[in-house]
């Protein structure tokens, strides 16, 4: 099993999909690290000899933003956004959706379960 900057690859799938486990790796991004790495994309990945994994794990760690670093970056954004108080950071901080979504409804994953209120059925007020 080839491991790559921490990550074990799956041996059985090929090296294009197995290189989309790291963070930050994508279908795109993968193809492109395989054709500069060159490396055959479609070969399996236990068929990988350590030059080629070295290969890999060289121009991933010097030309690309993945893994540790790349969360690390995200929760600095996020951080960021939220120290100077702007609209996103004020979302996040309320575990609210972020980008303009509903929250009337859905927005459950982001929002968590339901928190059921007593009395707070649909009342209409009377005439």
């Amino acid at each position: 099993m080839p491991r790559i900057l921490g990550v074990d690859l799956p041996n059985d799938k090929a090296t294009h999909i197995s290189l989309r486990y790291i963070f930050g790796i994508g279908p795109t991004l993968a193809l492109e690290v395989c054709q500069k790495a060159r490396v055959d994309p479609l070969r399996k990945a236990k068929e990988l000899n350590e030059d080629e994994i070295a290969r890999i794990a060289t121009l991933l760690d010097r030309d690309y933003t993945v893994e540790g670093p790349l969360k690390r970056e995200i929760a600095q954004n996020i951080q960021r956004l939220q120290l100077i108080g702007c609209y996103r950071g004020v979302r996040h901080r309320r575990h609210l959706p972020v980008r303009g979504q509903r929250t009337r409804t859905n927005a459950r994953t982001r929002k968590g379960p339901r928190k059921t209120v007593a009395g707070k059925k649909g009342v209409k007020e009377g005439k």
